[in-house]
């Protein structure tokens, strides 16, 4: 099944759905530094394209799911050119290890994450930027004030679960008909054949996760480097299907965290057809005071995918304007 998981782990494709979008990176260029960093719980793989020396701070990015990896964000390297990017895969997914203990699926252990990788790197000061459920942490650790965080960036986030839901039965009422009855059909007891449910979630995720077919080089990249995400932390965390919460992030909830954010350096990115619906995102956004909001014309919910060209654009100019 080609969840929302899957696809931000950059290892799955679907058919082309929208002609024009940009291409993207050609090829992805072999890593400035790689290393494995000791994190609680284990040690997670961390990508370095760029000087971590440079002028500029660096920018970490925090992939989806969960048990998504960071190829689904390799396209953010173009960003190297005036900082460092850092990505890593989370523990327990991608090239991380793998204890496969769900005690360490927690919200706080995985945003502590980010910290044991900034000491390891031995950077001073970056920015941040987490894209779906890698939105909830950058949420979570924009809420902590670090003293390091420069700018922060919540890329079709992943707020409120029961926001969440409300955005896709949204989405869901604008299919054809048939498409909505096979799609609660599927949630039954008894659901219809398999090939019928998963064409009716390939017909929403069409419109709302990946609207252009993927970048082969960003699919090459993680079939060649082994880059796979992690199904059975997906079902743990959120559960059975895109539509349905039966994880432990079934009732979570950040929007007290807003309150503590600090807008003045605090982005807020939708795509226009994203699963995380831009006005939604819009009021998380108009609760922090100052922050900035940015939607990505004819892009879904996997930004990069859709308009890499026009996500960068928008993530540059953000950057700079808070080095």
């Amino acid at each position: 099944m080609l969840t929302r998981r899957a696809l931000l782990a950059g290892a799955a494709a679907l058919p082309l759905a929208r002609a024009g979008a940009a291409k993207g990176l050609a090829t992805v260029p072999p890593p400035t530094r790689e290393a494995m960093v000791p994190v609680p719980g284990g040690r997670v793989y961390v990508r370095v394209d760029g000087d971590l020396s440079g002028p500029r701070p660096p920018v970490i990015l925090a992939h989806g799911g969960p048990g998504g990896t960071h190829a689904g964000l390799v396209e953010a390297i173009a960003l190297a050119d005036q900082r460092a990017v850092i990505l890593y895969d989370q523990l327990d997914t991608g090239r991380s290890e793998r204890p496969n203990d769900p005690r360490l699926w927690t919200v706080a252990r995985f945003t502590d994450e980010l910290e044991a990788i900034r000491r390891a790197l031995n950077v001073p000061r970056w920015h941040m930027g987490g894209f779906s459920w890698g939105g909830t942490l950058a949420l979570e650790y924009g809420a902590r004030r670090p003293a390091a965080l420069a700018g922060l960036v919540l890329g079709s986030p992943l707020i409120s679960t029961t926001r969440w839901i409300a955005d896709s039965d949204a989405w869901r009422a604008l299919l054809p008909a048939d498409v909505q009855a096979t799609l609660t059909a599927c949630e039954r007891p008894l659901p219809p054949a398999k090939p019928a449910c998963t064409a009716a979630e390939d017909a929403f995720y069409a419109r709302h996760m990946v609207r252009t077919r993927r970048n082969p080089a960003v699919a090459a990249y993680a079939a060649a480097a082994g880059v796979t995400g992690n199904d059975r932390m997906y079902a743990a965390m959120w559960g059975p299907t895109e539509f349905t919460a039966t994880g432990t992030l079934k009732d979570y909830d950040g929007t007290p965290l807003l309150a503590r954010l600090d807008g003045r350096r605090a982005l807020f990115v939708a795509g226009q057809y994203d699963e995380a619906r831009p006005a939604t995102v819009a009021a998380f956004a108009q609760r922090v005071p100052d922050a900035e909001l940015a939607v990505v014309p004819g892009a879904g919910h996997a930004l990069f995918a859709d308009r890499p060209d026009e996500t960068i654009a928008i993530l540059r100019a953000f950057l700079a304007r808070h080095d």
